[in-house]
């Protein structure tokens, strides 16, 4: 059986244990607003996505979600009456969706909690030099940038 060297371990729980404390905290702060961590980052990307939207096929690859799980999901969001379907101004065959009025006043709600929470819990705990570090890290762990990542190791 292979084991992780006493450092690996310590990395590996860390991580683990953090995500899921900070992970927790967080979706108890959102709680209150009736929003779940996947409905609000649903509702964030369509935020930063503007008064456009995205299209729903995009949403649901964003999310790392079937097509199913997603449809389900926004099923849930419009039902609320956070968002909006539409057809597709480009070829008319897929769906585009966009915050409703209620949706950005929740989202604006769900972005100052989620910003204060991860203040507290993350940010405030960490200067920039321990920040560039895990940016780092999360950039040499991304399979999109597998490439330069080799580059740089020795």
């Amino acid at each position: 059986m292979a084991t992780l060297r006493e450092l690996e371990d310590q990395a590996w729980r860390g991580f683990l244990l953090t995500h899921d404390r900070i992970w927790r905290e967080i979706e108890a702060g959102l709680a209150p607003l009736n929003v779940s961590m996947a409905e609000y980052s649903v509702l964030s990307l369509l935020g930063e996505a503007g008064r456009n939207g995205m299209r729903m096929s995009d949403l649901a690859q964003r999310r790392l979600m079937s097509t199913g799980g997603f449809t389900r999901l926004a099923d849930r969001l419009e039902r609320r009456g956070l968002i909006e379907r539409r057809r597709s101004a480009d070829d008319g065959r897929g769906f585009e969706v966009v915050l409703t009025k209620d949706g950005r006043a929740l989202l604006r709600k769900a972005w100052r909690r989620q910003h204060s929470d991860l203040r507290r819990l993350f940010f405030d705990r960490l200067d920039d030099e321990h920040l560039r570090n895990l940016a780092e890290v999360w950039a040499r762990l991304d399979p999109d940038n597998e490439d330069e990542a080799n580059e740089r190791s020795p």
